[in-house]
């Protein structure tokens, strides 16, 4: 995935003419160029990711990974959050202050599986844990539910290794589910749900981990018993 240098300017020049920028065109050539070092860190961690799906299926019949999806944020995402954290309009600060620019989400059959591809992940010598955020243990108010890590990891570029930032967020596909249609809920209504619709949301939401507890339940009965066989 690469950036539109004319689409980024006129999406940066508004910030950068705030800010007195003295020279736009280098800021955002020079920040394009690392989004696309971005895109290469989201390579490098999906990759990695479909080997030890590949790894599991091969070993035992079976594969904890659903399926990956993979974003780079827009600049008009990214604008919003320099703005947000009132951070210098520069590529540099952008680089060292936001860190979930390459995105990537895991979707996992059963809750065990995020835990267990979690710890797979940043056992690799070359992935450096960042942050870590449990969202499943601790859910967000909504009734939101998913594991979010910041890790980085070196793209090795002509002029040496480069560490980059990668958010990785891993969810069961119930809270997949449940997290997806809440945001285009969300979004049709400009961020305005009623206290109502947010109780019904959450009730939804109980409904959801309930589920998913159950799953992992009866998944682990028929695992147990397929070895006792």
């Amino acid at each position: 995935m690469t950036v539109d240098i004319n689409e980024s300017k006129n999406e940066f020049e508004k910030v950068f003419n705030s800010a007195n920028s003295p020279d736009i065109e280098k800021a955002i050539i020079e920040f394009s160029s690392r989004m696309q070092i971005y895109n290469a860190g989201i390579k490098e961690i999906r990759t990695k990711l479909e080997i030890l799906d590949e790894e599991f299926k091969a070993k035992y019949a079976y594969d904890p990974i659903h399926h990956i999806e993979s974003r780079l944020k827009s600049p008009r995402s990214i604008l919003k959050k320099v703005k947000m954290k009132g951070i210098p309009v520069t590529a540099e600060s952008m680089s060292a202050n936001i860190r979930d620019i390459a995105g990537i989400r895991v979707i996992c059959n059963y809750i065990d599986d995020i835990y267990r591809v979690a710890d797979l992940l940043t056992a690799q010598d070359d992935v450096k844990l960042i942050r870590v955020r449990d969202y499943i243990k601790d859910p967000k108010p909504s009734g939101y539910k998913s594991l979010h890590l910041i890790v980085e990891i070196p793209i090795f570029l002509s002029t040496g290794p480069m560490p980059i930032p990668v958010e990785i967020q891993i969810r069961t596909i119930a809270m997949d589910f449940w997290a997806s249609l809440e945001h285009k809920l969300k979004y049709k209504t400009d961020n305005i749900v009623s206290d109502e619709l947010r109780s019904r949301l959450l009730v939804c939401a109980e409904e959801i981990s309930r589920l998913d507890t159950e799953m992992q339940d009866i998944h682990n009965a028929i695992t147990s018993q397929s070895v006792e066989a």
